[in-house]
């Protein structure tokens, strides 16, 4: 057995990953047409009308409201979907913290269900059993770039009378049974932090098949305008929540590489499932066949369940890390995070638990995480990868 690069051995790798973001003359250009225009903020409606326009295209939607950022974009559609303070809005633990953030903000209530464990997605079949009269609203996460299960979401929500938000800070250009995210939830919300695999720095964006909710989320962006309306008319209380005009000019120019780099995402992801399925100690997550586009933001795999008694998460990150293989370990499960626990009990005066024990394996025990822009390497790269997980396995028994 080789030595571990930990313990002084060679390691599988010294050549870096892909770096991100990936822009070129284009983003430039297109910045500089803003700057000359003289109209930056989100009312010069220069590149603005384009990439809402395109935006909501690729994922099948009628109308698309750009926002500040992905976490404001969350809390603008509950509110835009009528959800008050003191409302329930059921979603996953096994997510970013803005998700539940989003709702807390305004002092509505997260209420997590659980994930199943083969894809970390929201188990729609837990979802029915957390709906109480306070429920108004189901928050689905496409988790990693993966759709959640709409069409059993979109039942739940329709025979309880709620809404459903799609959460798809991480699914840009993802489909599901065909069509784009996003579109198939009462309104979709997706992120532009620089981590994304569409990146402005930051930036969001709403996309919704409802002109009313689209317009009340336009509203509540827009410190309480109507679309039609004076620049002083305000006919409700609203944030100044608006994207700039610099910001759309550089997605325009990232949205141009979607498909390529999607495709480019796939192929290495297929490529990766396939090395590491033989792999003793690890396996890889479930993929629904009605994932026809999956976006891939990351790549995420298991270590076996059998083993975590006696195999460390972190000790095999460690580890992969020292041969040349950058692996993290992603989230703390929602359910268990202080802040989300003390906002959550200064709204509603009691401390509420969770039983999440699929996400709190998946956050301590289980899931390792290989960002998007690792995915954009080449074929040999993904070969290291298996070459690296087998090596650190293997040396664990």
């Amino acid at each position: 057995m080789d030595k571990l690069a930990i313990d002084g051995g060679l390691p599988i790798r010294t050549k870096p990953f892909p770096a991100w973001p990936i822009y070129d003359e284009l983003e430039e250009r297109l910045i500089l047409e803003v700057v000359r225009s003289g109209k930056w903020g989100g009312t010069g409606r220069i590149k603005l009308p384009e990439l809402e326009e395109k935006f909501a295209a690729i994922h099948d939607a009628k109308h698309a409201v750009s926002i500040a950022n992905g976490t404001v974009a969350i809390t603008i559609s509950l509110q835009a979907a009528g959800v008050q303070p003191g409302d329930e809005v059921i979603m996953p633990p096994y997510t970013f913290i803005a998700t539940a953030s989003s709702a807390l903000l305004f002092g509505a209530i997260p209420v997590f269900v659980d994930i199943e464990p083969d894809t970390l997605l929201i188990d729609p079949e837990k979802v029915e059993a957390a709906i109480t009269s306070k429920t108004k609203a189901i928050i689905a996460v496409h988790i990693a770039g993966a759709p959640a299960n709409l069409t059993r979401l979109r039942a739940i929500a329709n025979k309880h009378g709620l809404r459903l938000i799609e959460d798809s800070a991480q699914a840009v250009g993802a489909r599901w049974d065909g069509v784009g995210v996003g579109a198939q939830g009462d309104l979709g919300t997706f992120s532009f932090q620089s981590s994304k695999n569409i990146n402005a720095g930051e930036g969001g964006i709403i996309l919704t098949n409802d002109r009313e909710l689209a317009d009340h989320a336009w509203s509540l962006a827009n410190v309480g305008r109507i679309r039609e309306g004076g620049w002083y008319q305000h006919e409700t209380i609203g944030w100044n929540l608006r994207m700039t005009e610099l910001q759309a000019a550089i997605l325009l120019g990232q949205l141009s590489r979607l498909d390529d780099q999607m495709e480019r995402r796939e192929r290495n992801a297929q490529l990766l499932t396939e090395l590491l399925g033989d792999t003793p100690g690890v396996r890889t997550l479930r993929r629904d066949p009605k994932i026809t586009r999956h976006a891939l933001h990351i790549f995420m795999f298991r270590i076996d369940p059998d083993l975590t008694d006696r195999i460390n998460k972190a000790d095999v990150i460690r580890k992969l890390n020292a041969e040349g293989i950058p692996v993290t370990s992603g989230y703390v499960s929602l359910n268990q995070n202080k802040a989300v626990i003390n906002e959550t009990k200064k709204w509603t005066g009691e401390e509420r638990a969770y039983s999440c024990p699929n996400s709190e394996r998946a956050c301590d025990k289980e899931i390792v995480w290989l960002s998007q822009n690792i995915m954009l390497a080449g074929e040999p790269d993904m070969y290291d990868i298996a070459a690296g997980v087998r090596k650190v396995m293997a040396s664990l028994g």
